[in-house]
């Protein structure tokens, strides 16, 4: 496997944003942190690891044509809409807001007493002006041993969550030295980004926090240098 073929971002790289309720850290520009070198991966825009403090959160703003995840590590995430939506994401939950025509919500955390750690990720739809909605689904059966498990995809295929763009989001929880491989489609790339514990891409090592955008790579062969949660994200 050529090395070049995989671009790594390092966790202690990524852009911060600290305030006295959140701790957020930015694999790409976003906020006040700006980064021409760092602006997204294909369709994907945003990956921010968020901290939020117990009774605090994002208030009221707005989005429109985006395709926004959230997945939960750990706590509990209550969000609201002005459509009248709202519901609480809990670990093994993940949700996808399409933001289409427009949408203003708010997210919050609803513990008194625990921070809420997700991640919230942002891709460009390849359909702009979709109807504002909502999906959400927990996927509790991800667990070591069990491989790649497709939760979001452009057909919402095989009981993913459909997400309006050309993508396949998979999530893996790995023991220590498990080894897993996902196929790539010539006109494919993928963006690997790890939750917890260490990866190996061939001979790249990513660790909790890190990225990895890969080309040109008929098959990615990963291997769990511990016991490992990671994203997979297969976009065209």
């Amino acid at each position: 496997m050529a090395q070049d073929s995989v671009r790594v971002r390092r966790s202690e790289d990524r852009g911060v944003t600290t305030l006295d309720w959140l701790d957020s850290q930015h694999s790409f520009s976003f906020g006040g942190y700006h980064d021409p070198t760092q602006m997204g991966f294909r369709s994907l825009r945003v990956i921010n690891e968020d901290r939020v403090r117990p009774d605090k959160g994002f208030d009221t703003h707005p989005h429109a044509n985006m395709e926004i995840i959230s997945v939960v590590i750990e706590g509990s995430l209550e969000h609201r809409d002005n459509l009248g939506n709202g519901s609480v994401i809990n670990v093994g939950d993940v949700q996808r807001m399409s933001a289409g025509t427009g949408i203003m919500h708010s997210e919050f955390n609803p513990s008194t007493t625990d921070d809420v750690h997700f991640l919230q990720i942002w891709i460009e739809p390849s359909r702009r002006g979709v109807t504002p909605g909502y999906e959400q689904k927990t996927f509790a059966t991800v667990a070591p041993g069990e491989g790649l498990q497709l939760v979001g995809s452009s057909e919402g295929k095989n009981g993913s969550l459909k997400i309006h763009s050309d993508i396949a989001l998979y999530r893996a929880m790995t023991d220590a030295g498990e080894s897993l491989g996902h196929s790539v489609e010539a006109s494919h790339h993928v963006w690997l980004q790890v939750i917890a514990g260490s990866v190996s891409v061939g001979e790249v090592a990513l660790n909790a926090g890190d990225g990895a955008a890969i080309s040109e790579m008929k098959r990615v062969s990963l291997k769990a240098n511990a016991p490992s949660d990671f994203l997979l994200f297969d976009l065209w």
